[in-house]
């Protein structure tokens, strides 16, 4: 007797999509920035920003009324005011936005010029933000669109910290949480150590020093500050910080009185690493030097804190206090050495994947 056997509709008749071609997504990623450079678009990026249980950690009913009631109703209009110094007016954005994107696209330029040597992948080069825009999550989304199925982040903070490399993470993974066909993710290292960094940002200063019409007496090393208590409970970001300067140190054979790390951008009433960059600043003038430069090597683009902070407040205490001359040693934003490093670092990073 036959046997006959007959097919079942299973009502999935569509033939098989076809593959998609191979591609690596790559995302630069930095800190944030208002929108605006007013009192509502500073509120909104402050909101998101002390919202985030890493960078307050303690966001209990006393901090919100501290934010709400207090915080985001009077520095908001001062803050704006410092962000309208350094606004870019041409592209209606900060300083920090315009580089970042300068990054991205230099980076991706670069690749396409055959940075990573001939290759079967497509790298694609994306730029995102911590708070505020572009948000990692559309960065996320635009490189899925076209078909990255694996991601390296490469957060622009040389030095770790839960409030700046853990946090970007974070958002990161959140994204990621809700999409069903994920990328496979890679995280760059913190590069506070890296040969390229530290030769660059030497490199950096050298140049602008040589520039100069004087001689600086004393080099302050100038990194983001973070509450004390960070440091006990084992954040390592203040020996990256140090370990940065003293290699930026010996590379430029300064003696250990020449060169001073210090950490700006404190507030509230509770103790933050010392020592802080105004105070030093201030005591460095007030002792009779006449002449400093102040970097910024926490910092991969020059922002509100390096622009405005350092090369117009903490200057104006230095000639205060009876200084002569001050220099502010721009960050290396996307210049030729700048770009150097993110090259390196990215090279390194996608080994095994190129």
């Amino acid at each position: 007797m036959a046997i006959m056997i007959v097919a079942v509709p299973t009502g999935n008749t569509k033939p098989a999509p076809e593959a998609r071609p191979e591609r690596i997504g790559v995302l630069l990623v930095n800190l944030g920035t208002p929108d605006t450079c007013d009192a509502r678009g500073v509120r909104v990026y402050l909101r998101e920003f002390l919202s985030d249980p890493r960078v307050i950690e303690d966001q209990g009913l006393k901090w919100k009324l501290i934010l709400n009631g207090i915080i985001l109703r009077i520095r908001p209009g001062r803050k704006a005011r410092d962000y309208r110094k350094i606004w870019n007016v041409n592209r209606d954005e900060s300083p920090l936005k315009t580089i970042t994107r300068a990054q991205a696209e230099k980076l991706q330029a670069a690749i396409d010029a055959g940075l990573l040597g001939p290759n079967s992948v497509d790298v694609v080069v994306d730029w995102g933000m911590r708070y505020g825009n572009p948000s990692l999550k559309s960065a996320i989304d635009r490189l899925a669109d076209q078909g990255c199925d694996r991601l390296l982040l490469l957060p622009l903070y040389p030095q770790y910290s839960a409030a700046t490399s853990a946090t970007a993470c974070d958002k990161v993974f959140e994204a990621l949480a809700k999409m069903r066909r994920q990328p496979v993710l890679r995280v760059a290292a913190p590069y506070y150590d890296d040969t390229s960094y530290i030769e660059e940002i030497s490199r950096s200063i050298t140049d602008r020093r040589d520039g100069l019409s004087f001689e600086p007496e004393v080099v302050v090393a100038s990194f983001h500050g973070m509450p004390a208590e960070t440091l006990a409970k084992g954040d390592p970001y203040y020996e990256h910080c140090q370990r940065t300067g003293e290699l930026i140190r010996l590379r430029l054979r300064l003696p250990m009185d020449k060169f001073i790390v210090t950490f700006q951008s404190r507030f509230g009433s509770a103790e933050w690493l010392k020592p802080y960059t105004d105070e030093t600043v201030k005591a460095l003038a007030a002792s009779g030097v006449k002449r400093i430069a102040v970097l910024t090597p926490g910092f991969s683009a020059d922002c509100l804190e390096t622009i405005e902070e350092i090369g117009e407040e903490n200057a104006g205490y230095f000639f205060e206090g009876g200084g002569e001359e001050f220099a502010r040693i721009q960050c290396l934003n996307a210049s030729d050495g700048g770009m150097r490093l993110i090259e390196t670092i990215v090279r390194r990073e996608l080994q095994g994947w190129i």
